[in-house]
Parts: structure tokens; C-alpha cells; sequence
């Protein structure tokens, strides 16, 4: 345990950041979990929307540096990707049925 007062303090700030941290990763994680549920249930109508929603936790994460700029910009990229990919191939099965 820490003596100086300042120390004290210190450990007060640490923990309550730490918390605050942590809500928003939970956060992120379960806005991702909950896309790539979407993606393997192939409803991309509520996936898209999905998408905008887990845009808009990313950047907040990015924004009060839980997470550093880049990393949430490559994570929409690969969430876009993987949206895409299955936008592509429910039309290409649409077209093979047609």
C-alpha cells in the first residue's frame, strides 16, 4: 500500500480509470458480438445497422484513448470487409437461383 498522500490518491485515480476502461471495452466487445452474430445469422439489414452503432462505440473508444486511433480504424475496416464479403455473396447466390 502506498504511504504519501499523493500515492494514495494516485491508486483512488488508477482504479476509477481502470473501471471506466473497462466499460468501455466490454462495450466494444459486445457491440462486435453482437455484428458478427448478425453476419452468421446473413440478416444484413440489421447488420448495417448493427455496423453504424459499433462505428460510433469504436470512435468513442478512440476518442477518450482507450483505444488508439488506428486500431479502431482498422477494426471498421474489418467489420466492413466482413460485411461486404457477405453482402457480395448473397447476390451471387441470388443470381445462381435465379
Amino acid at each position: 500500500m502506498p504511504n504519501l498522500q499523493t500515492s494514495i490518491k494516485d491508486l483512488r485515480q488508477n482504479k476509477r480509470r481502470a473501471e471506466f476502461n473497462r466499460r468501455i471495452r466490454n462495450r466494444m466487445k459486445k457491440a462486435i458480438k453482437n455484428f458478427e452474430d448478425l453476419l452468421k445469422e446473413n440478416n444484413t439489414e440489421k447488420a448495417q445497422i448493427a455496423l453504424i452503432q459499433t462505428y460510433k462505440i469504436l470512435d468513442k473508444a478512440a476518442q477518450k484513448n482507450v483505444i488508439k486511433k488506428n486500431t479502431a480504424s482498422r477494426k471498421k475496416s474489418r467489420l466492413a470487409s466482413k460485411l461486404n464479403k457477405l453482402a457480395q455473396d448473397n447476390v451471387k447466390s441470388a443470381k445462381k437461383g435465379a
